[in-house]
């Protein structure tokens, strides 16, 4: 199965913000970080995901703005989203930590996203190697670009084995 990239027509998404107001009633708070947030997301990102992606949210927490939103309940992180980590224009990482999913929290971190890259003039956003396609599909209306895979991400550095 390849990943391909996938395409979202920011112009064609309705946007509210009951996404915020459905996970506050949780006890979910969807924020962008703030810069004592850095090391403590990294640090988790580290445990939870590739190295690959702690690079991307390393990359989006140093954008000015900060490209990427959080969920945590309490003090707890819950996920992460990011854009304009992997170059201009895309989304993601997105991930939200295994017992708190489906629960709307990844749906909610990338229509934040989404829509802040809207708001900034985006048209359009790309998730590179999108690998749950349903997802997006369902979430953003998201259509499958044909031969993308690796796209962009081919002359990604590989450490030598």
């Amino acid at each position: 199965m390849t990943n391909n990239d996938m395409l979202i027509k920011l112009y064609d998404l309705e946007f509210s913000y009951d996404f915020m107001d459905q996970q506050e009633k949780m006890g979910v708070v969807i924020r962008k970080p703030i810069g004592p947030d850095q090391s403590l997301i990294l640090a988790w990102a580290e445990q939870q995901f590739s190295a690959k992606w702690v690079g991307e949210i390393q990359r989006a927490l140093n954008n000015s703005p900060c490209s990427c939103f959080i969920a945590q309940r309490d003090s707890l992180l819950l996920g992460i989203a990011c854009y304009d980590a992997t170059a201009l224009g895309y989304f993601g990482p997105l991930g939200v930590i295994d017992n708190s999913r489906g629960l709307g929290i990844g749906r909610s971190l990338t229509m934040a996203c989404l829509l802040n890259m809207r708001l900034s003039g985006y048209g359009y956003a790309i998730v590179g190697m999108a690998g749950n396609t349903d997802f997006y599909r369902k979430v953003a209306n998201a259509v499958e670009i044909p031969n993308s895979n690796p796209g962009i991400y081919q002359s990604t550095m590989k450490l030598k084995s």
